[in-house]
């Protein structure tokens, strides 16, 4: 019975942890699957024979870690935190069990190795523990690197002496194995405290002679991590941290924005989101300043200033450092010290001052990353829209060469028939009755001029003649005779432009007058005027009639011929049209006029 109650406790931890890392790592659901295993595994302390369950189940929340900690980077800040904590306890486990596994290897001890290894897994909750509290949670990297770089040392240490026990070809016995373990841990805790008493020692002599190591490690470590691929909220806020254990005991923001409208991105401690808001002089003023303290900030930044004031008190030190990009002002570095603090020396203000700079050519470089986004995305839009344009024209020529073979084949062919019959009718009844003959000559003479009216105006709506010889003017105004509604033409254009401009505007006006024809309704007029001035020729087709909705009709065929047609010369269209109020069609096209 209590085997299944821990099978089912097991079971359901795990189902909770793997579904707090489906969502992103819920705190709730990681402390409820922390606490079932660590329940578990005091029961297997007690029942031996339930160890390999719990094992299972830490699997299970390894795993389920891990898929967690694979999407950190795209998690929220505190979200972050708590994970990084948990990868680091998960770490450290590991670091254990590789060492106890190499032990017993070596030295046959300790005996029971899963139950050292059940014991080694509760690093895990505690390591959730340390990511969920507040004083903790912030040296969550730190808390990760240092695991890993332990990790890595310890791994090494026992993987040596391992090759070295297995190079002499025995297992250690009587003294050697004391002598074996003492090495082992000396080993491990040499390489463990290299690191941090270097550190320290760095620091200390950098004290003596007058350095301050802080602010060179915060713009080295800055700077590094900016030729990363880091994103740039974690890279906001591990800049925050650094100022905060470096400068600003008392707290570090980053403000960020354009155009003077600047927004709280960081804040170590953790603050609520605040705006400013700065006018143009506001703007070239503090984008151009070095750096300033609270007076300076009374003047041009005073809601920060008041903030300090509210938080720390009257005396305490703060600096406001621009952070600006040939300029353009990008943001704000704001640093606190407490009450009675040292005030900032030249050398705080010129390491916050280059720090400035570091972040504003890494904001500028995130806005031309952006830009550049953008610019590939309008490119794929065009690009999509020319190929559709395209497969659009070569439909569009298909269907014109049928029409125009439906049109010889259905009008002047027939003319040219029927004139060859009567032609050949002419010489029987001149051999039979000449006197009918001058009848049959007017027959013909009236079946020739209809065959030159088809051909005619199939030329008309291939190329207009007069177009090609006498421009836009008469070619407009000849096909605005031939509307069934009446149509004015205005032409204030001189000159000549080029043969596909004025192909391009000639059927583009002369579709929307057939538009127009069609859907105005009766007793409507047309006006046409077509103008030429600033270098850009336009014209504008307009109707009082019933008007239409544009969102609706304005993806019909023949807007999306007018549009193909002045896309391919590089004008635009545009459609003003609404219901009961007539309709318009306006297009453009940026060209330069020519004599003929």
């Amino acid at each position: 019975m209590t085997g299944l109650v821990v099978a089912a406790l097991v079971v359901g931890a795990a189902w909770a942890v793997a579904a707090g890392a489906a969502r992103r790592t819920r705190s709730p659901a990681l402390a409820l699957g922390c606490a079932g295993l660590a329940a578990a595994h005091a029961a297997a302390t007690a029942w031996p024979a339930l160890v390999p369950l719990v094992l299972a189940g830490w699997a299970a929340f390894g795993g389920a870690a891990l898929a967690a900690a694979l999407r950190w980077r795209r998690a929220a800040p505190a979200a972050r935190r708590v994970l990084q904590w948990v990868v680091a306890a998960a770490v450290l486990a590991g670091a254990v069990v590789a060492v106890l596994a190499a032990l017993h290897l070596m030295l046959g001890a300790p005996g029971d190795l899963a139950a050292w290894g059940t014991a080694a897994a509760a690093l895990v909750p505690l390591g959730l523990a340390c990511g969920l509290l507040p004083a903790t949670a912030p040296a969550a990297p730190a808390a990760l690197v240092e695991a890993v770089v332990v990790t890595g040392l310890a791994v090494l240490v026992v993987g040596v002496y391992l090759v070295v026990v297995v190079g002499l070809g025995r297992v250690p016995v009587g003294g050697e194995r004391e002598v074996l373990v003492s090495g082992i841990v000396a080993a491990i805790v040499a390489a463990v405290l290299v690191v941090p008493v270097r550190t320290r020692l760095v620091a200390l002599a950098e004290a003596l002679v007058g350095r301050r190591g802080g602010q060179a490690g915060a713009m080295t470590s800055f700077g590094a991590r900016m030729t990363r691929a880091v994103p740039l909220d974690e890279l906001l806020l591990q800049l925050a941290e650094s100022l905060r254990a470096s400068l600003a005991p008392a707290g570090a923001e980053v403000w960020v924005g354009a155009e003077g409208v600047l927004d709280r991105a960081v804040a170590v401690p953790d603050r609520p989101a605040g705006r400013v808001v700065l006018g143009p002089e506001e703007r070239v003023v503090v984008g151009r300043a070095r750096s300033g303290g609270a007076r300076w900030m009374s003047v041009w930044l005073p809601g920060l200033l008041d903030d300090h004031t509210a938080r720390h008190g009257a005396d305490a030190p703060v600096r406001a450092v621009p952070v600006a990009h040939l300029g353009a002002l990008l943001g704000l570095l704001v640093v606190h010290r407490p009450a009675g603090a040292d005030p900032f020396s030249d050398d705080d203000d010129h390491a916050l001052v280059e720090l400035a700079r570091q972040l504003g050519l890494a904001l500028h470089n995130v806005t031309l990353d952006s830009a550049l986004q953008a610019s590939l995305e309008e490119l794929r839009t065009r690009n999509a829209e020319l190929q559709a344009s395209r497969a659009r024209i070569v439909t569009a020529a298909d269907e014109s060469r049928r029409g125009i073979e439906r049109d010889l084949h259905d009008g002047a062919q027939q003319h040219l028939v029927a004139l060859a019959v009567r032609i050949g009718l002419a010489r029987t009844v001149l051999d039979a009755d000449p006197a009918a003959v001058p009848a049959l000559l007017d027959q013909l003479r009236t079946d020739a001029q209809a065959a030159i009216g088809a051909v005619r105006e199939l030329a008309h709506g291939i190329y207009p003649p007069l177009l090609r010889e006498r421009g836009l003017g008469e070619a407009l105004r000849t096909a605005a005779a031939r509307s069934p509604l009446r149509c004015a033409v205005e032409v204030q254009a001189t000159g000549r432009f080029g043969q596909d401009v004025e192909s391009c505007v000639y059927f583009c006006c002369l579709e929307a007058i057939q538009n127009a024809g069609k859907h105005a309704g009766a007793g409507s007029e047309i006006l046409v005027s077509v103008t030429h001035t600033d270098g850009v020729l336009r014209f504008r087709v307009s109707d009082d009639g019933a008007g239409f909705d544009p969102d609706a009709a304005g993806t019909g065929h023949g807007f999306v011929n007018m549009r193909d047609r002045l896309g391919a010369v590089g004008g635009t269209l545009e459609i003003v049209a609404a219901p009961g109020a007539g309709a318009a069609v306006v297009g453009s096209v940026p060209m330069t006029a020519r004599t003929p």
